[in-house]
């Protein structure tokens, strides 16, 4: 592919990136990095990386653009060197790198030799985790997550409220315009955290559609996966988005499904690196290590009704929320016949017990558990003991 096709590409993208004055809350962070490293960026597809880089294509003259997805037949070395000796581009943005065969190899050597910088990103999580034993001294990895309720309300509607902490939400310490938000909580939650539900009515064909490509595409691009075994993984999706929350783990997969536990827990880390799945381990040392296994926001609503989905909506809600903010959590496991709470979450300050669920939720879960703060977040407007609004960790 010579320049001006490169070129045609690259001027169409600052087009469609100007149609797009919000930036994401990441942009900010992005754009601050500093050093020789690179920058990859991952996360869903339909999550608004190619959106980001485009701002970047507008924002910065020195900056390139380059679609892997949809440029075939190009040696990217020598494309970036060409870009960078003859015409001056130092910034390239290249868009689904994991579409790229040999990126691994050309974003080592072009570190190495070209003075450039480098932002990319990837809808296959796995396959630039798995490769940064090479580039990690070269790449600074950052996940673009959906909206965060705060970051939805700017988006939607226009509101940018200030974060809360977990201290600010157990003594109150909220703005009222806050608390007036929760209107717009039960829409977030059945998808409208996807950016692509602001000019979309119909999100849950365009969410099909995006299993469907991780399953047939993106998964196959970095395991070397049997048809069968893509079949299993697209019942693995299906089991879990049709049971309850408890009770889901390896062995539990294994077992339905028909297949190893060594099976269950790589098809199951191949959802998570393609962010469909959430894995949450025990809390301690001398348990058994088997996860709790949800779901990514809204993807459990494609295999049930609202009220059937609910209660794993919230813990869905919920453990994306701490993944977002980097909280270190662990989900409590019970002994058989006891009630225990869901989470134990380190907020920074101090270790706080967490139970999830519906207005009726009660404080029974948390006998025997001593010496630590203690929250009940509902899906409710109730402000009682210590029960707050679920809503309200979307702040955070």
């Amino acid at each position: 592919m010579n320049f001006q096709e490169l070129d045609s590409f690259h001027n169409l993208a600052r087009e469609q990136g100007k149609k797009y004055p919000k930036k994401r809350f990441l942009y900010e962070e992005i754009i601050k990095e500093s050093g020789k490293h690179f920058t990859g960026i991952v996360g869903s597809r339909g999550i608004g990386k190619t959106i980001l880089l485009k701002q970047l294509a507008v924002d910065f003259e020195n900056a390139f653009y380059i679609s892997l997805d949809s440029t075939s037949e190009i040696n990217l070395y020598e494309a970036i060197k060409s870009l960078n000796e003859n015409y001056g581009f130092r910034l390239f943005l290249l868009d689904e790198i994991h579409f790229y065969k040999d990126y691994n190899r050309d974003l080592k050597k072009i570190f190495d030799f070209l003075e450039v910088k480098i932002i990319f990103t990837s809808s296959a999580a796995l396959s630039i985790h798995e490769s940064s034993y090479d580039l990690s001294r070269r790449v600074n990895l950052k996940t673009l997550y959906p909206f965060s309720f705060r970051e939805y309300l700017y988006f939607k509607e226009n509101k940018k409220l200030p974060r809360l902490s977990f201290s600010d939400i157990l003594n109150k310490k909220w703005q009222p315009e806050h608390f007036r938000q929760s209107a717009h909580f039960n829409n977030y939650v059945q998808g409208a955290l996807f950016p692509f539900a602001l000019e979309e009515p119909d999100i849950f064909t365009l969410l099909r559609n995006i299993i469907q490509k991780i399953l047939y595409r993106d998964i196959p691009a970095i395991a070397n996966l049997r048809v069968a075994e893509i079949q299993h993984i697209e019942k693995l999706i299906s089991f879990i988005g049709k049971s309850a929350v408890d009770g889901i783990n390896y062995s539990s997969v294994s077992r339905n499904l028909g297949i190893t536990k060594y099976k269950a827990e790589h098809y199951i880390r191949l959802l998570e690196k393609a962010f469909v799945l959430n894995v949450v381990f025990p809390s301690g040392t001398n348990v058994l290590k088997e996860p709790k296994v949800l779901m990514n926001l809204p993807f459990r609503l494609l295999f049930q009704s609202l009220d059937e989905a609910i209660g794993g909506i919230r813990e869905d809600f919920f453990i994306e929320t701490m993944k977002m903010n980097s909280f270190k959590f662990n989900y409590l496991k019970s002994t058989r016949g006891t009630k225990t709470p869901d989470y134990l979450v380190d907020t920074g300050e101090n270790e706080l017990v967490v139970e999830i669920g519906g207005k009726g939720k009660g404080r029974e879960q948390f006998k025997g558990i001593d010496k630590k703060k203690s929250i009940i977040l509902t899906h409710s407007e109730i402000i009682d003991g210590i029960k707050r609004p679920l809503f309200l960790a979307g702040f955070l």
